[in-house]
């Protein structure tokens, strides 16, 4: 189990802080089902990005890091699959 110390408890806010902003954009774009304004090629890079920092927590041991990086990948997915499957529509 990874050690929960004062840097770590740091790591927890800012990895709350920026995941919890990508909610609103999911909650958005499954509600309007409007893609347009989203990047396939960037959002692609980014989901990839994630996936690596996900790794990379996991073999820092950081829980901080694992947890933001697992739920911003759920997310990114998701934006993905969106921008996949409400392009499609047009």
């Amino acid at each position: 189990m990874p050690e929960i110390n004062n840097i770590e408890i740091i790591g927890l806010i800012a990895a709350f802080l920026t995941t919890a902003s990508f909610v609103p954009q999911v909650y958005k774009t499954w509600k309007t089902k409007d893609v347009s304004g989203l990047s396939l090629p960037m959002f692609s890079m980014f989901t990839l990005g994630i996936i690596l920092w996900l790794i990379y927590g996991i073999y820092s041991n950081s829980i901080s890091i694992i947890l933001a990086n697992t739920v911003t990948v759920v997310l990114s997915f998701m934006l993905v699959y969106f921008k996949l499957k409400y392009s499609k529509r047009k």
